[in-house]
């Protein structure tokens, strides 16, 4: 490990080294459009709507305005093809609120399961049958921090019991399960393009990928206002499109992608070779057949450690360290699902886990001192 600095202020991210490393391309690309006086689905979108259907493995990409709409309109494609409103859709409890908003703005009911545990923080895909009722219509499986559900169990388990799968990949692109990447295994795929993302635009975007022409079809009318030819519209749909200018800029990044997520793996692998004596540490698990690509390193404080783990994070923070919680509060504890009926103790995984869990710096560009420090403060205070 390197020479460990006194002081530095280390953020949980930092846009701009990527935005130097590229920037005459960045510049130009933006130019080039511009100067086209094409600014919306363009060329560019339609080359990343391919490149990103081929990445996935799947048929077609439709680019939306950002990754929340991209999974409310999955949830509408499906209900127009006979999902109705006051279904339900199975999802985790530890994910960010877009993932249970879509369903709701859908007009379907979140149902939650627990995760697994405080290493992997995905849903427990053995507890999603007990969830099955004759109103449940789709799973939405979040892969988180970016790693991928094990998806060939939740995939037999929808095809057993005929149910529509979305997966949440927005925090995932490139992750894998067994080698396939996600976003193309379910039903639908919902990408978001939002600037810390690992593949982020400049500002928001996003992406639905799928295999299947008839729903591709359908959700380039709702994107657009239900619009199946001009000024005919047969659907409710929305005002959902990516910019061009968007597009364009993400398809800069997109040849890096890969290089970037082998960055994040190394950096993942010296935090974890640096902490693995922290005692009071969980650090984070990969399963043997995913992928991490680590859009966030999370720990979380063991309980039998005592220690309270905003303390903690307020402490890092007044030394230097831009740690974040995400997410300090589960799903069915939102105010917003009130109504559900859920109370604490119903998801306790998920719960413990919301207390305890805290995402260290990490992005490409992050550099060995900086890290360095990062590793010998985390262990100062809670040594």
């Amino acid at each position: 490990m390197p020479n460990t600095p006194t002081s530095l202020n280390v953020p949980i991210m930092r846009l701009d080294r990527q935005y130097a490393a590229l920037q005459a391309e960045f510049e130009a690309a933006a130019l080039t459009v511009m100067r086209s006086g094409i600014y919306i689905l363009g060329d560019n979108v339609k080359a990343l709507e391919a490149e990103l259907a081929e990445r996935t493995e799947s048929g077609f990409g439709i680019g939306v305005a950002n990754g929340t709409d991209s999974l409310y309109l999955a949830l509408r494609a499906l209900r127009a093809l006979n999902v109705g409103v006051g279904d339900e859709v199975i999802t985790t409890p530890m994910s960010y609120i877009a993932t249970s908003e879509a369903i709701v703005r859908a007009g379907a009911t979140p149902v939650f399961v627990d995760i697994v545990d405080d290493a992997t923080y995905l849903m427990d895909v053995s507890a999603i049958e007990k969830a099955i009722t004759p109103k449940t219509k789709a799973i939405i499986p979040v892969h988180l921090y970016g790693q991928a559900v094990n998806m060939d169990a939740l995939m037999s388990l929808a095809k057993a019991h005929h149910l529509a799968v979305v997966e949440d990949c927005a925090q995932a692109v490139d992750a894998t399960w067994k080698d396939k990447p996600v976003g193309g295994f379910g039903d639908m795929g919902s990408f978001s393009f939002f600037p810390t993302k690992n593949l982020g635009a400049f500002g928001d975007g996003g992406m639905l990928t799928t295999s299947s022409a008839e729903k591709a079809q359908l959700l380039r009318q709702l994107r657009v206002h239900g619009q199946t030819s001009t000024y005919d519209h047969a659907h409710e749909g929305m005002n959902s499109r990516l910019d061009e200018l968007q597009a364009a800029l993400v398809r800069v990044k997109l040849p890096h992608l890969a290089s970037w997520g082998q960055a994040r793996q190394r950096i993942a692998q010296r935090y974890t070779e640096g902490l693995q004596s922290v005692s009071a540490l969980q650090l984070p698990h990969t399963q043997t057949h995913a992928g991490h690509v680590f859009h966030q390193y999370t720990v979380a404080l063991k309980a039998e450690a005592g220690l309270d783990r905003d303390a903690v994070v307020a402490r890092l923070q007044e030394l230097g360290v831009g740690v974040r919680v995400y997410y300090p509060i589960p799903l069915h504890l939102q105010g917003m699902h009130h109504d559900l009926g859920y109370s604490a103790g119903a998801f306790p995984v998920a719960e413990q886990a919301c207390e305890n869990v805290f995402s260290l710096p990490i992005f490409p560009e992050l550099r060995d001192d900086e890290q360095s420090y990062v590793i010998e403060t985390l262990k100062k205070v809670l040594s």
